[in-house]
């Protein structure tokens, strides 16, 4: 990957639907060198998919928390990684190490909705220990 890659991408993480002709005329290569290019990025697995960023406010979750989650008990960890996936409110979930177990980022409708995520759902997930909960106020650079 060199320096013209990674402006593609740059492009790319910008407008996922910008076409090889745009993008060309921004990396000043032509549309076939772009569209190969692009076409080994994926191949070599560097880009995994294309996909959209939501409005959260326009989508009716414009509430942002992070969450640290304690598991007591490695019996319980499967259980806990498999009703995370299935929860439409938790944005990604990242096993990390620490003091923590796990860290959830969860949109939400207000405050009461995240109150309800914790208290009745993320609570009642066998082997969940302990929460820390932080509000996002203002995110300030969000990417993917």
């Amino acid at each position: 990957m060199d320096i013209i890659d990674a402006a593609i991408l740059d492009a790319l993480k910008e407008n996922a639907r910008a076409s090889a002709s745009q993008i060309s005329k921004q990396v000043n290569l032509s549309v076939p060198a772009v569209a190969e290019r692009i076409r080994k990025l994926e191949s070599a697995g560097i880009i995994r998919g294309y996909t959209v960023r939501l409005d959260r406010e326009k989508t009716g979750k414009p509430l942002l928390a992070f969450m640290l989650v304690n598991i007591d008990g490695t019996e319980n960890i499967r259980g806990f990684r498999d009703a995370m996936l299935r929860q439409s409110d938790v944005l990604e979930c990242h096993h990390v190490a620490g003091a923590q177990d796990y860290l959830l980022k969860v949109a939400a409708e207000n405050m009461g909705a995240l109150e309800a995520f914790i208290s009745q759902t993320l609570k009642t997930i066998p082997g969940v220990a302990a929460t820390n909960t932080m509000i996002s106020l203002l995110p300030l650079k969000e990417e993917l």
